[in-house]
């Protein structure tokens, strides 16, 4: 059996929003990160970050700066036992009209080609409307998370995720609940859960 995965947007979902981070001492973890994404990777999950940068077409930093962030955030989950299995992010700039840029289905291909994962049985987590539209894109299950900008957007009822959760750790348990064939897939709801 294909092993399942997580796809992760990075700012303002895994590590706080700041305005075209470029500098990897201002990477800061969200409260309860570490706690979901532990809890998704006992589960047997892989997880994988799916980012925007535009930044680097923007000439704000460049891709080495972009790997010194990207490793920062590394050892920041691994002194906590996490791994990533990888981290894909698009370069370019909207007008670029690229094929990688969220809610395009690019990044998510490149994980497919690397582990041949099903994006119809993964799991997109974001705090953004282009998250939630990659994920249903390529059919996968979508978490709109309350950090970053998704609290704001939860409120405003502008996106449709399957569901709407507090954070990662609040994620994980209704990833496990899916898992556990207790929640019916595709039914949006406001997770009970979401504290």
């Amino acid at each position: 059996m294909t092993r399942r995965f997580v796809l992760l947007d990075r700012d303002g979902t895994v590590i706080v929003e700041r305005h075209y981070l470029c500098d990897p001492d201002q990477v800061a973890l969200l409260p309860n990160a570490i706690q979901g994404l532990r809890q998704m990777q006992q589960m047997g999950l892989g997880l994988a970050i799916v980012t925007n940068q535009s930044g680097i077409g923007r000439g704000f930093f460049d891709r080495q700066r972009l790997t010194q962030i990207h490793d920062r955030l590394q050892q920041l989950l691994q002194v906590e036992g996490i791994q990533l299995d990888g981290i894909y992010y698009c370069p370019h700039v909207p007008d670029d009209r690229c094929s990688c840029r969220k809610p395009q289905p690019g990044l998510i291909h490149q994980a497919v080609q690397e582990f041949g994962l099903c994006p119809a049985d993964s799991f997109v987590i974001g705090d953004k409307t282009c998250d939630i539209e990659l994920g249903q894109r390529v059919g996968a299950t979508t978490l709109l998370v309350k950090t970053g900008y998704g609290a704001a957007l939860a409120a405003a009822g502008s996106v449709t995720p399957n569901y709407v959760v507090a954070d990662l750790a609040a994620a994980a348990q209704v990833i496990q609940q899916g898992l556990a064939g207790e929640v019916r897939s595709g039914h949006a709801t406001q997770a009970a859960i979401d504290h």
